[in-house]
């Protein structure tokens, strides 16, 4: 059970890594345009692309967050960070789109009662 809840954990800041680099430095390509459900005509605009880059940068941290707790051998900074993931995805389900609690938010809540009952 310990082996699955840290391998969760890792997915979870994996996927915020891959979301920085979709959000950060891939945001014209084909996969960032079908994941995100983007136009050519909006993603032209600058504006466009410096939020998501900020976006990007944010979900970067909650990753580097998770993986900072591992490296002091902190369970509290993971736990915390897994918390700002799942706020983060229950805020973009409220206001974007709801399959981000399921791709974001699931995994991170899965992990963190994982974390806690080993």
């Amino acid at each position: 059970m310990e082996i699955l809840a840290h391998i969760l954990t890792a997915l979870v800041a994996i996927e915020h890594f891959y979301i920085l680099y979709l959000e950060m430095f891939a945001i014209e390509g084909k996969q960032a345009k079908r994941i995100f459900g983007l136009t050519d005509e909006f993603i032209a605009q600058k504006k466009v692309k410096v939020m998501f880059a900020n976006q990007g940068l944010y979900n970067g941290f909650l990753a580097a967050g998770i993986l900072f707790g591992y490296v002091i051998n902190q369970m509290s900074v993971i736990y915390f960070f897994l918390v700002c993931v799942i706020t983060a995805a229950i805020f973009g389900a409220i206001t974007a789109n709801k399959g981000i609690f399921v791709k974001q938010g699931l995994p991170a809540v899965l992990a963190l009662v994982l974390q806690i009952v080993i």
